[in-house]
């Protein structure tokens, strides 16, 4: 995997107030777009790709916003953040996923041990986060994609709010229902990617890491029959009571070596995943993928042999941390595919003076 070029995403100054641009931790390509979601906030951005001559992307600007609140109806209201950390596109709709984690209160510097020790032993909730939103995309006059709110009976939805979000689903599953209570950075519940192919979902974990197996689940929702601002989750298969694939989630276990997931891409029928530390570390960050992955059609366990490590990313010292992958409509002269690789706390070099922050443009080989 080669780093071939930087390419600079440029943001609104309100965008920049909040430090959108530092907390990147979603990207999801559109056409001549990039759909992108930081951490701190309940919106998502569209950005539009400047190319050259040759039609390589040379950079992104044209900022719009897009307020998940203008769209559906968050359990906590409209300025409470949704700590987006997915973002998918299949089939005119646009996919948003919170963390569904719990945030254990940081130490802060200089102040005295009795209050850091309360700090560290709060645990707290925030509902936005545990959200999954499904918003309808149009094509604006200006021939970009758009997200609105209805488009001819297409409603923006939502999972969660109502007892039925991804968490609620999990309290009896024998693997992650003794993790639901644990906060995100102490290998507790942390999504952190999401990826559409046809009407499924899947959906990587930061955390758990279950003695070194990364959790990948499978999810296939719909419009909820009494409310369609609402999802429900369709059974897997036929759903005719025999027991046959009437599942409504599936776990997949990836030996990814000790990493969790922090980002995923679809690539025809692969998956491309971006993995990382579950804990508060830095590296090591690699991009693997797994061949064939939509074709599976029961829980797996996944061992590395059945996987391929497609490269090593760059990651600094408390900064640098990759957390977006996005296939790109661009091909060298080699024809190898390209990744967009965005990043979390970006460090100093990666800040340009206009207000911007620079991306990763990598080239790899397609999985045989």
């Amino acid at each position: 995997m080669i780093v071939e070029r930087r390419v600079e995403l440029r943001f609104s100054r309100e965008s920049r107030e909040a430090e959108t641009h530092t907390n990147l931790s979603a990207v999801r390509q559109d056409g001549r777009c990039l759909w992108v979601a930081g951490d701190e906030t309940a919106t998502i951005e569209r950005l539009t790709a400047a190319t050259d001559g040759a039609g390589r992307v040379t950079g992104y600007d044209g900022q719009r916003t897009v307020r998940l609140a203008d769209l559906v109806d968050l359990p906590a209201g409209p300025d409470e953040e949704a700590d987006l950390e997915g973002l998918a596109r299949a089939n005119g709709w646009l996919w948003a996923i919170g963390s569904h984690s719990l945030k254990r209160k940081k130490i802060k510097p200089g102040r005295p041990d009795a209050k850091s020790r309360k700090r560290l032993a709060s645990v707290v909730r925030e509902d936005n986060r545990f959200v999954l939103a499904r918003l309808p995309l149009v094509t604006g006059d200006d021939g970009l994609p758009r997200v609105v709110a209805d488009d001819g009976g297409r409603r923006a939805a939502l999972l969660g709010g109502h007892k039925d979000s991804i968490t609620d689903l999990l309290e009896d599953d024998p693997h992650l229902a003794p993790f639901l209570a644990i906060p995100s950075k102490d290998n507790g519940i942390d999504i952190e990617g999401v990826a559409a192919h046809g009407d499924r979902l899947y959906i990587g974990f930061r955390g758990p890491v279950l003695r070194g197996w990364a959790v990948l689940l499978e999810i296939r929702p719909e419009t909820h029959p009494q409310d369609p601002s609402r999802l429900r989750l369709r059974p897997l298969g036929d759903g005719d009571g025999d027991g046959d694939g009437d599942d409504l989630y599936r776990t997949h276990f990836l030996d990814l070596g000790g990493l969790g997931i922090r980002d995923l891409c679809p690539h025809g029928d692969d998956l491309l995943i971006l993995t990382g530390p579950s804990m508060d570390l830095d590296g090591p960050v690699r991009v693997v993928a797994w061949p064939g992955a939509a074709t599976v059609a029961a829980p797996g366990i996944v061992p590395a042999t059945d996987l391929r490590v497609l490269g090593e990313l760059p990651y600094g010292e408390g900064d640098d941390h990759a957390e977006g992958i996005a296939l790109l409509d661009e091909t060298g002269e080699d024809g190898r595919p390209k990744l967009l690789v965005v990043y979390d706390s970006p460090s100093e070099d990666r800040l340009t003076p206009e207000g911007g922050v620079l991306a990763d443009v990598v080239s790899f080989e397609h999985p045989e």
